[in-house]
């Protein structure tokens, strides 16, 4: 009997996926993605993760699911309103294939992901609809040095974009001031989020999703697979026209996101137990003893909010999780001021807070600097918590 004889096992789901010539499973199985944003990018971008069999999988999106989503995400059913997208998704995606396991986490991507998650994984995922977490998805790849892909529809025409830290251009690179502009808007007077910015709807059919979702997973697996991609270039489709096109961004070399973290330093703390002071101490031996040390925060923190009346407030929230209208004063109904702090110093009463209640994530990475160095250290005491989850 010839042994060019190929047999294809019908019993084996990934059967015909192994028929591609470069094709790897094991890869496949191994492979661990985050996606961020579970809507109608999102949702597509879940399903073909799953019929491939990616071994793990963690997707976060702060919405619920409402009637206007269900035309354009093929997860969510008529039964889900109400429900976390991300919650709805994670199950709708174990039931396509049970091999698949998956984290999802009802929170906001900018102050819910610690940089630990984002160097956990080999890829990120981006299926979102502003750029203010764009613009900050970019930065913690590129600090930790993982590749993301982005995508974006609107309409019936879409784009999506590879970008591979720590060459080429980033997301950022192609930043406009216009783009920096829209980011500012988002916060008012006083340097709060205003929601009726955040509520912005973009006219999109199902059909433009499944296209940019698919071709996003299908660089995904190229990069999985270690095989070449276009990093710093965009891949744009024009629903209308049918008129499919790239084009590449130039590379700043000044742009303020090329700020890639040395390895971090590994310390047996918890976001949640551990306080800035216990963080100063750990890190202590790594400054020769020195303990006037300072932690740099990298979501600035709404201490309190102060009004001329004398009405003052403790807030302890990242400056993204509060918006305009928590300033109004509940004595006098003026606007009050946000106090906020961007480090924190030793032996400071701030110091003696948890790191959590300084706006720091579990598994994040952290920046201890005194005033001759600085240096990155990963929250480790929270791995088996983040990963295993």
């Amino acid at each position: 009997m010839s042994s060019d004889v190929l047999y294809i096992d019908d019993s084996d789901r990934y059967s015909r996926l192994r028929l591609i010539g470069w094709w790897d499973q094991d890869k496949i199985r191994a492979a661990k993605v985050l996606v961020v944003g579970a809507g109608a990018i999102g949702n597509e971008v879940l399903k073909n993760l799953a019929l491939l069999g990616v071994g793990r999988i963690w997707v976060i999106d702060l919405d619920e699911i409402e009637d206007s989503n269900l035309t354009r995400s093929v997860l969510f059913r008529h039964e889900d309103c109400g429900k976390s997208k991300a919650i709805a998704a994670a199950e709708e995606v174990v039931n396509i294939n049970p091999d698949v396991k998956i984290t999802p986490i009802h929170g906001n991507v900018i102050t819910d992901i610690g940089l630990g998650l984002f160097r956990e994984v080999d890829v990120v995922i981006g299926a979102l609809d502003n750029r203010e977490a764009r613009l900050w998805v970019n930065r913690s790849c590129w600090k930790v040095g993982t590749p993301w892909i982005d995508g974006g529809i609107q309409e019936i025409s879409g784009v999506a974009k590879v970008f591979v830290p720590p060459d080429g251009a980033c997301y950022e690179c192609a930043m406009t001031e216009n783009d920096y502009r829209l980011i500012n808007l988002r916060y008012s007077c006083p340097l709060l989020k205003r929601e009726d910015l955040m509520a912005g709807k973009v006219p999109t059919a199902p059909t433009i999703a499944s296209m940019i979702g698919g071709l996003q997973v299908q660089e995904a697996l190229k990069l999985i697979h270690g095989l070449p991609v276009d990093s710093g270039m965009a891949l744009v489709w024009n629903g209308q026209a049918n008129n499919f096109y790239k084009t590449g961004y130039q590379r700043k070399d000044d742009c303020l996101s090329h700020d890639t973290y040395d390895e971090p330093i590994e310390l047996s703390l918890t976001a949640a137990a551990a306080t800035a002071d216990d963080l100063f101490a750990a890190a202590a031996p790594h400054f020769g003893g020195k303990r006037e040390l300072t932690l740099g925060l990298d979501r600035d923190l709404v201490v309190s909010l102060d009004c001329t009346c004398g009405n003052s407030r403790r807030v302890m929230q990242p400056q993204q999780l509060v918006g305009a209208g928590d300033a109004k004063c509940p004595d006098c109904g003026q606007t009050a001021k946000p106090r906020l702090e961007h480090s924190i110093d030793a032996g400071t009463p701030l110091a003696k807070e948890k790191l959590a209640a300084l706006g720091i994530p579990p598994y994040d990475i952290v920046r201890i600097g005194d005033d001759q160095k600085e240096a990155v250290f990963l929250l480790a005491g929270d791995r088996t918590a983040v990963l295993n989850s």
